[in-house]
């Protein structure tokens, strides 16, 4: 099965290793990795910010470096949402549309592809500790993917999962809202390491970037010792 990977702003800036732990991952699960040099930003941030028509020009430079991959996958449910959000975007368009429901039609997050798609609930993954896992918003009530990180996580060996108090509570990270509404967005990630902290886990485990960068660097300011993790690097974990 031949994948390409969407590897997205911040894990390509500042989460690298979710990335490559993407790509291992994959590889092991029989997967052919390629990496289309010509993708850029989705086009999330600037559209989420009310610049519509300078976001578009992102989206076509998408839509046209993923147009002949078989499936595009992400470890990101944010972005892999985006891509589906450019349907409504373009509708009407007769250029555009019809390309932008193919790319959506074959997006997938990284956790929903390995459990849809490949039809795998266990990778063969082990981590030894107590870990709570964050819901991040887009991916949950917009992409829809609920159950698929918790059955693999489930199967992690080693692992002894706690559910996060208040997990539907954003983290206060929602992209340029935490930078226009600084202090309110402290106030939720304060609440959000809060309830970590209540479960005694020794690792926060999350699907998104932004929010594992978000609530991870709260965590480190305060100085308290809970490892944060992409969920990718704890499937690939052996």
């Amino acid at each position: 099965m031949k994948v390409s990977l969407f590897a997205t702003c911040l894990v390509d800036m500042f989460q690298g290793n979710a990335g490559k732990a993407t790509v291992e991952l994959l590889e092991r699960l029989g997967c052919i990795i390629d990496f289309p040099e010509s993708q850029v930003c989705c086009g999330q941030p600037a559209f989420n910010s009310g610049y519509v028509k300078e976001s578009k020009e992102a989206m076509k430079r998408m839509i046209e470096a993923f147009e002949h991959s078989e499936y595009v996958v992400s470890p990101s449910g944010s972005c892999s949402y985006m891509f589906h959000e450019y349907l409504q975007i373009f509708k009407g368009d007769p250029v555009w549309e019809p390309k932008a429901k193919r790319l959506a039609e074959k997006t997938y997050e990284l956790t929903q592809f390995i459990v849809d798609i490949l039809k795998v609930e266990d990778v063969g993954a082990r981590l030894d500790g107590k870990a709570t896992y964050h819901t991040s918003c887009h991916m949950t009530r917009l992409l829809g993917v609920k159950e698929a990180p918790i059955k693999l996580l489930g199967n992690v060996k080693g692992l002894e999962f706690t559910e996060l108090p208040g997990k539907e509570q954003c983290c206060g990270f929602g992209g340029t809202f935490s930078v226009k509404m600084a202090q309110i967005s402290e106030q939720m990630v304060d609440e959000k390491v809060h309830h970590v902290e209540e479960t005694g886990s020794e690792f926060l485990i999350g699907a998104d970037a932004g929010c594992l960068m978000n609530i991870g660097g709260r965590i480190g300011r305060q100085g308290k010792q809970i490892k944060v993790l992409h969920i990718a690097e704890v499937l690939n974990s052996r």
